[in-house]
């Protein structure tokens, strides 16, 4: 978990500078960013796996855009938004999840405690929504940033499934959302365990 922890504050650091990332790094630092899990039961459910989808999904998503757009990939999106993007899309799971007990047998057929994630909403903005909405609260993100966290669940996301084109249209208008999208879904599903 510490490794993970170290490489997330290393490219953080390294790459995002604007107006407002220190004091974004100091509310992540002080929220249970480094120690939540993921998901409750899907994509890395344990501790510290939210810190370390993150830091999974910028590595991808840095090797997918450039294997895209090659050598001169910074003249189509900055490190730093790639690095923002990569590492914050899921800052809408701070302090969200809660451990709890349930009652379950455990292999001699003895009744035991065993604790399990629930997901205690607390601003109920959404998704990728919310993350923005967040982030927007200490820096400033360019659209195409905004964008890309916005809808980087793809077709998973509510309002999708609730009929909206629109992520279509950010994805025609935004190819670096698009990629992102499938970096998140391939760390999720091939780098991550259920």
């Amino acid at each position: 978990m510490s490794d993970f922890r170290e490489e997330f504050l290393n490219i953080y650091k390294t790459n995002i500078t604007r107006e407002g990332s220190e004091e974004l790094l100091n509310w992540l630092t002080k929220s249970d960013f480094f120690t939540a899990p993921a998901s409750t039961k899907f994509h890395s459910a344990f501790e510290g796996g939210l810190c370390e989808h993150s830091v999974k999904v910028y590595k991808r998503y840095l090797a997918m855009i450039k294997a895209e757009f090659g050598e001169n990939y910074q003249s189509v999106i900055s490190d730093e938004s790639i690095a923002i993007i990569g590492l914050l899309h899921d800052v809408c799971k701070v302090n969200s999840y809660k451990v709890d007990f349930r009652n379950v047998k455990d292999e001699t057929g003895t009744w035991v405690k065993q604790p399990y994630y629930t997901f205690d909403e607390d601003l109920p903005y959404g998704h990728g929504e919310k993350s923005v909405y967040i982030i927007n609260g200490f820096l400033r993100l360019t659209r195409e940033e905004a964008i890309a966290i916005n809808w980087h669940m793809g077709g998973f996301d509510p309002r999708v499934k609730g009929g909206s084109y629109s992520v279509s249209d950010a994805f025609y208008r935004y190819p670096t959302a698009i990629i992102f999208h499938t970096a998140d879904t391939l760390t999720t599903y091939l780098d991550e365990a259920r």
